[in-house]
């Protein structure tokens, strides 16, 4: 593992961000379940109950794996997500469909503690429009503020997206709600907005693969744009955590 010191890609951060380069993918599995454990029991000692968004795609899985085999209080742990595509929950591509398959239907996990993203009723605004008031419902902030969800977990495209945050979308100017449609090239997706994702205590991002680098070495530049690499503009009020593996970090050290 090397741990490197890596300059806020913003002003507006409350704290450099943590950076660590793991050897490869399993050991940065590994530092991640540390993370989110310890995430956990934090939140859990502090609130009584962890909110935790989850991430699609093909690297967090294994970690969904992991926390399947924990011992934790399933009933003060609530679920939600990143962003999920238009697609049903029994869809192959639903990221809803992966976490229950890996983590959620392993574990006695309280129905009303799952959370999905509608995507069922054919009208991708609407759906966001009720998955935000669901929302609002659950964390019953004042009006004008958004949550702190305790845990983030977000991946990174080669592109620099991250949710369903794309290049140069619309979703990226939403700043007055919580829940918005992303487009992935024409395809809806149901994604959180920046200002929820910033507000979130701990935003954690799992990154590999060698593609990953010229979109890291953007976002670490203290000249980069955050409208070309939108994970750029993932700045939360907590703690911003980056665990790369040595294929992707590798264009981060010296």
């Amino acid at each position: 593992m090397v741990v490197i010191s890596a300059p806020s890609a913003s002003s507006s951060a409350s704290q450099p961000p943590i950076v660590e380069i793991m050897a490869d993918r399993d050991t940065l599995i590994a530092q991640a379940l540390n993370v989110v454990m310890t995430h956990i029991a934090a939140a859990i000692a502090d609130r009584d109950r962890c909110t935790l968004a989850l991430a699609g795609g093909s690297t967090p899985k294994p970690l969904y794996a992991a926390l399947a085999q924990q011992d934790l209080p399933w009933d003060k742990i609530h679920i939600f997500w990143g962003d999920e595509r238009y697609v049903p929950p029994s869809h192959p591509d639903s990221n809803e469909a992966m976490a229950r398959q890996a983590w959620l239907d392993q574990v006695p996990f309280p129905p009303a503690n799952i959370h999905p993203m509608p995507t069922l009723g054919g009208d991708p605004a609407g759906d966001a429009l009720a998955h935000e008031q669901e929302l609002r419902d659950f964390f019953q902030v004042a009006p004008g503020e958004f949550p702190a969800l305790d845990v983030v977990l977000l991946g990174m495209g080669p592109d620099g997206h991250t949710a369903s945050l794309f290049p140069h979308t619309a979703a990226l100017d939403v700043v007055d709600r919580w829940v918005t449609v992303g487009d992935k090239d024409g395809e809806p997706r149901i994604t959180l907005t920046r200002p929820f994702l910033n507000q979130a205590r701990l935003v954690l991002f799992l990154v590999t693969g060698d593609n990953k680098q010229p979109a890291l070495r953007e976002i670490f530049s203290p000249t980069g744009d955050d409208r070309q690499y939108p994970a750029r503009s993932i700045q939360p009020q907590g703690t911003l955590h980056w665990l790369l593996d040595q294929a992707a970090g590798a264009v981060l050290q010296g």
